[in-house]
């Protein structure tokens, strides 16, 4: 089993929660993946681009794959094993869900407007530490994936806070609830959940049976 850690929505490998886990992973031996889903290119990024990525980082073994993702890196994760059987387990952090939609809803008609004009517009970057143009493509290109094609039997497990104002928690109780492989753990946390890293961990190893 190889184990690949996709981070969130402007981060990157250098992700608090990507680097704990890399940590704790490796006291079990284990080296986990934390492939760069910027793709040295920020401004331009979208999903098709991120989820090549993710492929180049699976490679061409046919050696069974556990997904982590944070955020839209869980959203990405849950994409990928559309896509590709060799993804045989996820653990999702507080999933992207409705990515498309929630951005159309909860952002400002004249400032979709407006980045549709420009083409750009610009947010910080959390792993550059910086405000970075983006194109508008991400949000054109993102019309074609839903992670509700994903209806194989696929153990999965999501946490989710139950204080996150940016994914709505109720998007990973809808998500679960027609798929009975799948455990939801809410917890009193944030969209961040590094408050919590202990537990994630404790309740991730014991999903994922990680021994020495």
């Amino acid at each position: 089993m190889r184990y690949i850690y996709l981070h969130g929505f402007a981060s990157g490998p250098g992700t608090a929660k990507g680097q704990y886990y890399r940590t704790r992973f490796a006291e079990y031996g284990i080296s986990l993946i934390l492939p760069d889903l910027n793709d040295g290119d920020f401004e331009h990024i979208n999903l098709t681009r991120q989820l090549a990525v993710v492929q180049k980082a699976l490679g061409n073994s046919p050696e069974p794959v556990t997904l982590l993702g944070s955020s839209l890196g869980g959203l990405l994760a849950t994409l990928t094993a559309i896509q590709d059987e060799r993804v045989q387990q996820l653990v999702l952090l507080a999933p992207a869900f409705q990515f498309f939609s929630r951005w159309f809803a909860s952002a400002p008609p004249e400032f979709l407007l407006r980045w549709k004009e420009a083409e750009y517009t610009e947010v910080f970057h959390y792993g550059y530490r910086k405000t970075c143009r983006l194109h508008y493509d991400i949000l054109t290109d993102a019309v074609q994936y839903d992670e509700e094609s994903l209806t194989r039997s696929l153990p999965t497990l999501i946490f989710h806070g139950t204080k996150d104002d940016v994914v709505p928690y109720g998007l990973s109780e809808k998500f679960s609830a027609t798929r009975p492989w799948v455990e939801l753990v809410l917890m009193d946390s944030d969209h961040q959940l590094t408050d919590v890293l202990e537990t994630l961990w404790q309740k991730t190893a014991s999903f994922l049976k990680v021994s020495h």
